[in-house]
Parts: structure tokens; sequence; C-alpha cells
């Protein structure tokens, strides 16, 4: 059963650690793995923006550093409004399984979207059909 409140204290926390000189839009992402361990992670921005490291990504390259390879819910917390994954963060969450995503607004955390990753991601492929 994932904690959602701690799954999204975790994003609130890492979102501070953003680096974010060019756009200013600082983004956590927290991941609830299937052990029950919480791994966040914040983006990284370069001034070669294609360089650029979501906090999606940055969430799930420190989790497999750590040795975790499923997911059962990703929290983001960035903006006014909550935001999504990026196409490409969706596909890398994807390649570790379908998972609830939890969107939640930066300002008050008041407002909260819940998705599903294959509904965001409809035709998305994942480690058993490239098999």
């Amino acid at each position: 059963m994932v904690d959602e409140a701690a799954l999204i204290q975790a994003a609130v926390e890492v979102r501070q650690k953003s680096y974010s000189p060019y756009s200013r839009f600082a983004v956590g992402a927290a991941l609830w793995c299937e052990d029950g361990s919480i791994v966040a992670g914040c983006n990284v921005e370069n001034g070669s923006f294609p360089l650029s490291l979501c906090a999606e990504r940055a969430a799930v390259a420190t989790a497999v550093g750590l040795g975790h390879r499923r997911f059962v819910a990703v929290a983001i917390v960035a903006g006014d409004a909550p935001v999504t994954p990026c196409g490409g963060c969706r596909q890398v969450l994807l390649e570790f399984g379908d998972m609830d995503v939890i969107c939640i607004s930066a300002g008050d955390h008041s407002r909260v979207d819940r998705y599903r990753l294959r509904d965001l991601l409809p035709h998305g492929f994942d480690l058993e059909e490239l098999r």
C-alpha cells in the first residue's frame, strides 16, 4: 500500500533542491518502489538545454543505482497547477511498470491529479514487448 502523504512529501522536499537557473521551473519527483522504499529526484538544468535532466528521470536513475527495478507510484510536484511527466519521462517510467502518477501543484499542494501511466502513454512499449 502506497503511503501517498509520504510520497508527496518526498517530492515536495526534493523539489527545493532543483537546479533550474534557466527556466526557474523547479520539479520534484518521488518513486514508491515495489519494496515500499521511496526514492526522489529533482530536475537538473544545463546551459546546453538538451543535456538537462527531468526530475522523474533523475529519480529513476537514483532508484536503479540503488537496485530498484519496479515502481508502484510516482509523485510529481511542479507549477501552479499539477504537471504530468513529459513524453520521454512517461516512456522511461513505463520501462519499470505501469504505475499510479500523482501530480501535485507546487504552491499550496491543494490540487492533486491522479492518472495511470498507461493512460498517459497508451501505446508505450515496455520490456516485455521488446523481448
